[in-house]
């Protein structure tokens, strides 16, 4: 089913929940900034004090900016409806979602109001496929979920390397992901709580195109790539399963369509002992009391890195793609992944949900940025600062 007109003569066009988090704060620190004037928007929490102390802060921020401030809790199903009932899109970062993200999910599609969010946790994007794909299609809302540094960068990156290819034929992509970045305590809980599955964990079928297409993800191997100038790895984040379903919607991604995402490490030291690590980390966070005992010591919601450490972050995300006998290479680049670049995408994927409704694809249901924004959402990155180029 095609959306339809969201929150037409309601308040504000975006709002912000989670803004007295540190990913949330950053976020409407990106809108105060950059957003147009235009824009009626407003941040929303649990705590009016703290809500009016972010307040504060933007308005120091850029003198003369209007934000809203709306209560609300995501135990508190009814703030959540009066929340959802007063914008055309919520913007989420309250984690971590498999816990916590649920509810606000049920009141965007009770009150037609499109949603994105941070996560980057795929046991709640299952879970959303599940449970509310088919209510959000009926109802006309978009539900956007991995619009930060999970999963903008790999799925913006191969929907521009996938333009870039003739049409028509196989195509082959392989990602490559570099960075140097610290992440907040919220991102560090939302991590752990993804290595071990819930205990009402539901998978959905796998992305099925429609007629004789057909979409794949594999597994890279460990192997040196000196042109790269390290050693890649598979990473099994949701990155993979995200672009998949991008490919799966889009004809634009040919009959046979196949990604891999890996990891650059600097050296095969370095690359064993990240196996070793990780391994081991997914291995002990199914137990109940060693994932309890890493959530108590990871640092606590609302902790991030300073500001000299997000200015010093970044990253790199290179593709290597074939298709019609055609190989080429390009990238994503951008700073801070984790804060920097995160703020940026989720603002302007709320944006351009909230600003360019008219002029999106006519779909609704639970998607990925590529399916509901694509070029629009393309171009407003770019103009934004964040690098998509054809670097050979």
């Amino acid at each position: 089913m095609s959306a339809a007109p969201a929150g037409e003569g309601r308040p504000f066009d975006v709002i912000v929940f989670g803004a007295t988090g540190f990913t949330g704060g950053k976020t409407a620190e990106y809108l105060a900034r950059n957003a147009p004037r235009s824009l009626r928007w407003a941040i929303a929490g649990r705590s009016k004090g703290k809500l009016e102390a972010v307040r504060a802060r933007l308005t120091a921020i850029a003198p003369g900016v209007e934000v809203g401030v709306v209560e609300a809790s995501v135990d508190d199903p009814v703030s959540l409806g009066r929340m959802t009932a007063q914008t055309r899109v919520v913007l989420t970062t309250v984690g971590p979602f498999i816990d916590y993200g649920e509810p606000l999910v049920v009141a965007c599609i009770e009150q037609g109001t499109d949603y994105v969010d941070s996560t980057g946790e795929p046991f709640f994007v299952e879970r959303l496929l599940v449970r509310h794909r088919q209510s959000a299609e009926r109802a006309g809302v978009r539900l956007v979920s991995s619009c930060g540094f999970d999963s903008i960068p790999a799925d913006l990156g191969v929907f521009f390397t996938v333009k870039q290819l003739p049409e028509g034929a196989p195509v082959t992509v392989a990602g490559y992901l570099k960075l140097k970045g610290t992440f907040s305590g919220g991102t560090e809980r939302s991590a752990i709580k993804s290595l071990a599955p819930p205990k009402d964990a539901v998978k959905p079928p796998p992305p099925r195109p429609d007629g004789a297409r057909r979409v794949r993800l594999v597994t890279g191997k460990a192997r040196r790539v000196p042109e790269l100038g390290g050693w890649s790895s598979p990473l099994p984040t949701i990155d993979g399963p995200i672009v998949l379903r991008s490919a799966a919607t889009l004809d634009r991604y040919g009959p046979d369509f196949t990604y891999s995402h890996n990891v650059i490490h600097p050296s095969f030291f370095v690359m064993w002992m990240a196996f070793w690590f990780f391994g081991s980390l997914a291995v002990a966070a199914r137990i109940p009391l060693v994932r309890n005992l890493l959530l108590a010591v990871v640092k606590k919601s609302g902790q991030g890195p300073t500001d000299e450490q997000i200015a010093s972050s970044w990253f790199e995300l290179s593709f290597v793609a074939d298709s019609g006998g055609k190989t080429i290479k390009t990238r994503v680049k951008g700073g801070d992944p984790g804060y920097g670049e995160t703020s940026k995408m989720l603002a302007e994927s709320a944006m351009c949900l909230a600003l360019d409704r008219a002029a999106l694809p006519e779909r609704a249901g639970v998607l990925t940025p590529a399916e509901a924004m694509g070029d629009l959402l393309l171009e407003r990155l770019t103009r934004a600062g964040l690098e998509f180029s054809v670097i050979e």
